[in-house]
């Protein structure tokens, strides 16, 4: 049997420096975007910014998370499992808690929403629980699921911000079409 320590973690030190830095970023520029929608006015409701804005920050608050428990200074790997395992249920409940949200948003979700908003992020969940439980388990093979975990947070809040970003853009310029601001706006001096 192979003997899990936390040595195994260092190696992927960079890893998770690189993915919790992006994610953190990814989270401030997130804001951003938020607070140039309210400037916008463009159509959400408090439910749509819940139900879509809101698991994005959620995706890259949990890729710093994983990467912030996987460099900390762990006393011993039971820690990290112990820790991965709050973080899993934490997020498969909010992830189900999403679904409510989707459900009461003025926005109804398409297919591909229900995958991207709720199906990917409660799958990358129930995987964090199965890496906690390969550590406790003693089988090596979390070091890899923890970073794919990660990575597929990241890439899901990546991947969300822009279809936010996408269709406040197209619903801000249908919205001004419809009332012809354009056409008022190229006649003015």
């Amino acid at each position: 049997m192979v003997h899990i320590t936390l040595a195994a973690l260092a190696a992927w030190q960079n890893f998770y420096v690189i993915v919790g830095s992006s994610a953190g970023t990814m989270t401030a520029l997130q804001f951003v975007v938020i607070t140039l929608i309210t400037q916008a006015r463009a159509a959400g409701s408090s439910q749509n910014i819940r139900a879509f804005g809101t698991p994005t920050v959620i995706h890259f608050c949990t890729a710093l998370l994983i990467s912030a428990g996987m460099v900390a200074p762990w006393n011993t790997i039971d820690v990290l499992a112990n820790c991965l395992v709050a973080f899993a249920l934490a997020g498969t409940a909010y992830a189900l808690r999403i679904v409510w949200h989707a459900r009461k948003a003025d926005y109804r979700p398409d297919a591909e929403d229900w995958i991207w908003y709720v199906g990917l992020p409660f799958v990358a969940h129930v995987a964090l629980l199965v890496a906690a439980a390969l550590i406790r388990a003693k089988i090596p093979w979390y070091l890899a699921l923890v970073a794919v975990d990660a990575l597929m947070f990241l890439l899901l809040g990546v991947r969300n911000a822009w279809d936010t970003v996408t269709y406040i853009a197209v619903s801000h310029a249908l919205k001004r079409e419809a009332v012809g601001e354009d056409s008022i706006e190229r006649r003015k001096p």
